[in-house]
C-alpha cells in the first residue's frame, strides 16, 4: 500500500467509507521508486537518497514562486479588504463578503487556503521526519541539520499564516501511517487531528524557530529567496509582537539582530517596487531591506499581477476585467492628507478601466505594488519589523522618543517631517502615528488586518469605516469580539467531526 502524508483534506474520506476509500484524490506526490518505496527489510523508505530529498527541498521553494495563491493573493484579499485599505474590486460572491463582512465558512477562499496550507505543512514534515533515516553517506550530518531547518522555518511561516487566520489549528508536526483495518485506530488521530489551542500552535512556532536558528544558512545579500536564520529572527519578532506570546523585549531584540545581519531601510522607496526605465525588468531584487522574496524571471513571471492591475511588460493582457483589492477611498484620503506622496505613487496607480464597480472608469485606481510579472513579491522586509520595534518600545518599555526616532526614520525617508515634540511625549498621539506609519508604509503588503487583530481596534475601526468611506459597499454584519478569527471552512469541518467551528459563524 502506498504511503500518503497527513495532513491534506482532499485526502479525508469519512469512516463510513474509510474501507472502501482508496485516498488516490490529490495525493501530494505521486509515487515513485526515487522518492518513495520499501528496502530490502520491508521498511518504508521516503527519500532513496540525497538527490531525493534536495528534489524535495526544491519542491519547497517552489512554493513560494509556483503556489501564489494562499500566501499571497488570497491574503491581500483578507489583511486589506477585510480591513479599511481596499474593496474587493470584483462583484464576485466568494470576494465580496471580504469586504462587507459576510463571511461564512462555506467561503471557497477560505477552503482552498486551508486545503494549500496543510499541504505545505504536510511537505514541510515529509523532510522533517524522514531525513534523518536517508541511507546515504554523501548526505553529511551537517546537510541534514540545515536542510531540517530551512523546512522547519517553512513549516514556521505557514503556521504562522494559519494560526492568524483561525486560531485554534491543528498543529501537525508528523506523517500518518497506513491506514488498514488493524492500524485504523492507531492512525485515526493522524488523519482526523483534534484542533491545538492558539497558544499551542505560537508555542509549536516558536520551537521550529529557535531550533532552526542553529542551523539554517545565514542571509545571502544577494540572495533572498532562502529560508535563513535572518527570516526566522523576522518571524521570530513578528512571533512576539502577538499577543499569545508577546514579549516585546525580544521583539526588540530580534529586529537588532536583523540590523546585524546588515538589513536596513533602502533610501530610495522606489527600489523596492519598480521597474527599471523602460520597464523591461524589476527595477531591484535582494534589496538591503528585503528578507524573504519570491523572485521571477523571464519566461516563468508572476502570474498573479494578472489580478490587481497592469502587468507592465504586457501592458494590455489579462486587462478586459474587474480586478481584486481596489485602493479604497479612505486609504488614498489618509495618504493624501499626510501628504505622503513618494508612497501613495508607490502604493496606487491609475488607469482607464472598461469596468465601473467603485471609481468612474476613465480614473480607475489599482494596487501597485506587484506592477509585473518580473516584480518580486516581498514576503517579510525589514520595515516591517523596524516599525515592530517601534512599538514594542512604546507599548512595552514605553520608550516614548526611542519609537518616535524609528518613526522618524520611516517618515523620512519619503520626505515626511519630524513628529513634533508635543508627539513625541504623548504616548497615545504616539501610537496614533505608528498606527498611521503601518497603515502607509505596508499598504497592500497582507498586514493591515492583522495589525488591527493585534491592536484589538478590529470593532472601533471597522465598525466606523463603512459610514466615512462612501464607496464601501454596505456592511452586513457588525464587526464583534468574534470577528478577529475566520470561520474553518465547513467543507474540512464535515470531513473532519474533531475540528469546531469558531464562535461566531
Amino acid at each position: 500500500m502506498k504511503r500518503y502524508i497527513i495532513y491534506t483534506t482532499a485526502m479525508l474520506c469519512s469512516l463510513a467509507v474509510l474501507f472502501s476509500c482508496s485516498l488516490d484524490k490529490d495525493p501530494l506526490d505521486t509515487y515513485s521508486d526515487v522518492t518513495e518505496g520499501v528496502n530490502e527489510e520491508g521498511e518504508y523508505v521516503a527519500f532513496k537518497d540525497k538527490a531525493a530529498v534536495l528534489s524535495h527541498m526544491t519542491t519547497l521553494y517552489n512554493q513560494m514562486r509556483d503556489r501564489q495563491e494562499h500566501w499571497y493573493m488570497d491574503l491581500l484579499l483578507i489583511a486589506d479588504v477585510h480591513a479599511d485599505n481596499a474593496y474587493a474590486g470584483t462583484t464576485g460572491a466568494e470576494v465580496l463578503p471580504f469586504e462587507n463582512n459576510a463571511i461564512e465558512g462555506s467561503n471557497s477562499v477560505l477552503s482552498r487556503d486551508w486545503n494549500r496550507y496543510m499541504e505545505d505543512v504536510a511537505r514541510a514534515n515529509r523532510l522533517i521526519v524522514n531525513i534523518d533515516d536517508v541511507a546515504d553517506n554523501t548526505l553529511s550530518t551537517a546537510e541534514r541539520q540545515q536542510l531540517k531547518a530551512e523546512a522547519k522555518i517553512f513549516r514556521a511561516m505557514v503556521l504562522f499564516d494559519m494560526v492568524r487566520l483561525w486560531g485554534n489549528i491543528p498543529v501537525i508536526t508528523t506523517e500518518a501511517g497506513d491506514i488498514t483495518s488493524e492500524t485504523i485506530g492507531e492512525v485515526y488521530d493522524d488523519y482526523f487531528p483534534v484542533q491545538n489551542t492558539e497558544e499551542e500552535a505560537y508555542q509549536q512556532i516558536e520551537q521550529d524557530l529557535l531550533e532552526a536558528l542553529q542551523f539554517a544558512p545565514n542571509n545571502n545579500a544577494s540572495d533572498k529567496t532562502k529560508f535563513t536564520k535572518s527570516v526566522a529572527r523576522a518571524l521570530l519578532a513578528k512571533v512576539y509582537a502577538e499577543k499569545p506570546l508577546q514579549d516585546y523585549n525580544k521583539v526588540v531584540q530580534y529586529a537588532d539582530e536583523l540590523a546585524s545581519d546588515g538589513f536596513a531601510l533602502e533610501e530610495d522607496f522606489t527600489n523596492l517596487f519598480g521597474m527599471n526605465g523602460d520597464n523591461t525588468d524589476a527595477k531591484m531584487r535582494n534589496t538591503r531591506e528585503s528578507i524573504l522574496e519570491a523572485q521571477f524571471f523571464s519566461g516563468s513571471g508572476n502570474w498573479v499581477t494578472w489580478m490587481f492591475g497592469r502587468d507592465l511588460i504586457n501592458y494590455n493582457s489579462n486587462f478586459t476585467w474587474a480586478k481584486w483589492i481596489t485602493p479604497s477611498r479612505d486609504l488614498i484620503k489618509t495618504f493624501t492628507d499626510e501628504g505622503d506622496q513618494i508612497r501613495y505613487e508607490e502604493s496606487i496607480v491609475y488607469y482607464e478601466a472598461t469596468w465601473s464597480n467603485y471609481y468612474p472608469a476613465n480614473n480607475y485606481p489599482f494596487m501597485y505594488k506587484t506592477r509585473s510579472a518580473l516584480n518580486s513579491i516581498i514576503k517579510y522586509r525589514y520595515a516591517d519589523i523596524l516599525l515592530l520595534k517601534a512599538e514594542a518600545l512604546l507599548l512595552g518599555s514605553s520608550d516614548l522618543e526611542g519609537a518616535a526616532v524609528i518613526l522618524d526614520q520611516i517618515r523620512g525617508r519619503v520626505n515626511l517631517p519630524q513628529i513634533p515634540s508635543s508627539v513625541r511625549s504623548n504616548r497615545d498621539a504616539l501610537f496614533q502615528v505608528l498606527m498611521k506609519e503601518r497603515r502607509l508604509e505596508l499598504a497592500f503588503e497582507g498586514e493591515r488586518w492583522f495589525d488591527l487583530v493585534r491592536w484589538n481596534k478590529v470593532e472601533e475601526v471597522m465598525n466606523a469605516v463603512y459610514a466615512k468611506d462612501s464607496g464601501r459597499r454596505p456592511q452586513v454584519y457588525p464587526f464583534n469580539e468574534h470577528s478577529y478569527k475566520l470561520p474553518i471552512p465547513q467543507s474540512i469541518i464535515d470531513q473532519n467531526p474533531n475540528l469546531k467551528q469558531n464562535l461566531g459563524y
